[in-house]
């Protein structure tokens, strides 16, 4: 039996190493498959790109959680962002041990396939994936000042409080609304009224304006392509707005994917903003 702790702080008791897996988080199936579990893996979602052979239990806003616990998984893999808090809330009701991660650092999702790896009892194929990631660079001095939008109406992004904000950090790219904290209600966050007390809600998702961004002197615009889908249109109209910065397009998951792509991600980020 053994005891561990979830980015929660709750505790996770595991008996045995988990034979029947389900992954509500593309990210950690794709940790799965490389610790040598895909086989272990009985459910995921659509967006999952591994473990393909597993049922699909709905996507990551919207599990279908009869479909999880008909499974009779014995660990389910969550993510409090990604996932709901509905479902998780429903699936904490089980006795399905249900480990929620959030790692917030590069650092962080290191440790994460560390103990996913103790969880799951793949410690000796985890580390030759360990030693890779932990040759990761350190954040470099800042090379580049970047504006990331996660969404384009209203126009979004992240602040420093994120996993894909010190991905930027390791590769030199300062993010320039690292310090700009989301403000409630919308009226607020552009501008236009005072700010309510955010009552313990998420901070690290700003809604911004056109003229923040040119206010924040960018060099470059780097257009993930998830979660939002940014159209040619929509790089048109950031292109206008600061028509100094290089559009840059890059794979989202480079950026948000945690895990073992964190490890080939950032290498690969690396060498889109290197052209």
């Amino acid at each position: 039996m053994q005891r561990f702790l979830d980015d929660l702080g709750r505790e996770l008791v595991l008996v045995a190493p988990p034979q029947r897996i389900v992954s509500l988080v593309p990210s950690d199936t794709h940790t799965l498959v490389a610790l040598g579990a895909g086989t272990r893996v009985v459910g995921r979602t659509r967006y999952c790109e591994d473990a393909l052979d597993a049922a699909i239990v709905g996507g990551t806003k919207d599990i279908d959680v009869a479909a999880v616990l008909a499974l009779a998984p014995d660990f389910v893999i969550a993510n409090q962002e990604e996932n709901s808090r509905r479902a998780l809330e429903q699936l904490a009701e089980t006795r399905v041990p249900v480990l929620v991660s959030l790692p917030r650092t590069v650092d962080a999702a290191i440790a994460h396939i560390a103990r996913l790896a103790r969880m799951i009892g793949a410690e000796e194929a985890s580390k030759p994936l360990l030693r890779r990631a932990l040759a990761l660079p350190a954040p470099a001095p800042t090379r580049l000042r970047a504006f990331v939008p996660i969404w384009m109406d209203p126009l979004m992004t992240f602040n420093a409080d994120t996993y894909g904000s010190d991905v930027l950090a390791r590769l030199g790219v300062a993010n320039v609304f690292g310090d700009r904290e989301r403000r409630y209600p919308l009226a607020a966050d552009l501008g236009k009224v005072a700010a309510d007390d955010p009552e313990g809600r998420d901070l690290r998702y700003p809604r911004v304006t056109l003229d923040e961004v040119r206010a924040r002197g960018v060099d470059a615009i780097l257009l993930p392509d998830e979660p939002h889908a940014f159209s040619d249109a929509d790089a048109a109209i950031l292109a206008s707005a600061v028509p100094t910065a290089r559009i840059i397009r890059i794979p989202g998951k480079h950026l948000f994917w945690y895990g073992a792509w964190t490890v080939d991600g950032l290498a690969a980020l690396a060498a889109l903003l290197a052209d």
